[in-house]
C-alpha cells in the first residue's frame, strides 16, 4: 500500500507521516524506512528524532518465502480446475485401447432369452455393424430371432432414458445399449461419454434389469472400425455384448427364481418390424 497514513509518539507529541511501503517480497536486507526517501513529514521534525525502524535480515526473507508460497498455492489450486488437453493426448497415444476380445464365454441357454437392443442412428455405419456383431453373438447363444429386438434413439446420450423406459416395461431379460462416440477438438465427447456411462449403471441397478454397455468410446475412427468389424485384424465386440447379455439375464433368472418378467407384446411398445399383426400394433402409441 502506497501513502498509508501512520501516528508515532515523539517527544513533541503527535505527529503525522506518509509512509510508503514496500511489498514484502521487495523488503530485501535491512531497510531504513526513515532514512528512505519515501517517507516525507507534513510538520517539522522533533528535537530528538526517534529511533530508525530496521527490518531485520531474518524476518525479510520470512516474508519473502510467505509471498512466494502464496503465489505457489494460487497458481497450483487454478491449475487444478484447467484440463490438460495435452497431456491427456499423449497418455491416450502411449496407451492404445486394446481392440482383440479377452472374454470368453462358456456354452449358453438362451433359447427363451429375450434380448432388447437400443442403438444409436449417429455414427450410423459403425452402429450397424456392432448390431449385427450383437445379433450374431446372441444367436451362437441359441436366441431366436423372434426374441431379438431393436429400436432405435437420435444419440448416445437419449440410451439411459430409453434403456429405462424398456426396463419397466419388463418385456426383455436383458438390454444392450449400442453406440459409438469419437472424439472430437472441445470436450463434448467427455461429457457424453461419462453421463452415458453413470447413466446406464444407473438404469442397471435401480430396475434390476441387466443393461449392457456396447458404446464405444474411441479417439478416432480408425480405433471405432477395428472393433466394430472383424475385417483387417479387427474385433467386432457386438458379438461379445450379445454374448454378455444372455449370461446376465440367465443369471438374473437363476436369482429371482425364474420369473423372466410381464408378458407384453414388444411390438406395441415399437421395437422390432416382424410384418402382419405385428405391424399393426406398432402403429398404435406406446412408450416410444
Amino acid at each position: 500500500m502506497v501513502g498509508r497514513r501512520a501516528r508515532e509518539t515523539g517527544e513533541d507529541g503527535w505527529r503525522k507521516v506518509n509512509v510508503t511501503v514496500l511489498p514484502s517480497f521487495l523488503s530485501l536486507g535491512s531497510l531504513d524506512l526513515l532514512s528512505s526517501p519515501f517517507i516525507s513529514a507534513d510538520s517539522a521534525p522533533p528535537a530528538a528524532p526517534p529511533p530508525p525502524l530496521k527490518i531485520r535480515h531474518h524476518t525479510g526473507r520470512i516474508m519473502i518465502r510467505r509471498a512466494l508460497l502464496s503465489i505457489a498455492l494460487a497458481a497450483g489450486s487454478a491449475s487444478a480446475f484447467v484440463p490438460s488437453t495435452a497431456a491427456s493426448c499423449a497418455h491416450h497415444v502411449s496407451l492404445p485401447m486394446a481392440a482383440e476380445s479377452e472374454v470368453s464365454f462358456s456354452d449358453l441357454d438362451g433359447s427363451t432369452v429375450r434380448v432388447g437392443i437400443l442403438r444409436t442412428r449417429w455414427n450410423d455405419e459403425h452402429v450397424s455393424n456392432l448390431v449385427d456383431g450383437i445379433k450374431a453373438g446372441a444367436k451362437e447363444c441359441k436366441v431366436t430371432e423372434e426374441n431379438i429386438f431393436v429400436k432405435e434413439v437420435p444419440g448416445a446420450y437419449e440410451l439411459p432414458y430409453a434403456a429405462k423406459l424398456l426396463a419397466m416395461s419388463g418385456t426383455v431379460d436383458a438390454i444392450i445399449c449400442c453406440g459409438v462416440l469419437i472424439k472430437g477438438d472441445t470436450y463434448h465427447f467427455e461429457y457424453i461419454s461419462d453421463a452415458v456411462t453413470r447413466g446406464i449403471m444407473d438404469v442397471n441397478l435401480a430396475t434390476m434389469t441387466p443393461v449392457v454397455y456396447g458404446v464405444l468410446n474411441c479417439l478416432d475412427e480408425e480405433q471405432v472400425k477395428k472393433r466394430s468389424s472383424d475385417a483387417n485384424g479387427g474385433h467386432n465386440h457386438g458379438e461379445d455384448w450379445g454374448k454378455t447379455a444372455v449370461e446376465m439375464a440367465i443369471m438374473r433368472r437363476e436369482a429371482m427364481g425364474g420369473k423372466m418378467g410381464k408378458a407384453k407384446e414388444l411390438a406395441a411398445m415399437g421395437f422390432g418390424d416382424k410384418g402382419g399383426d405385428a405391424a399393426k400394433v406398432a402403429e398404435k402409441p406406446g412408450f416410444f
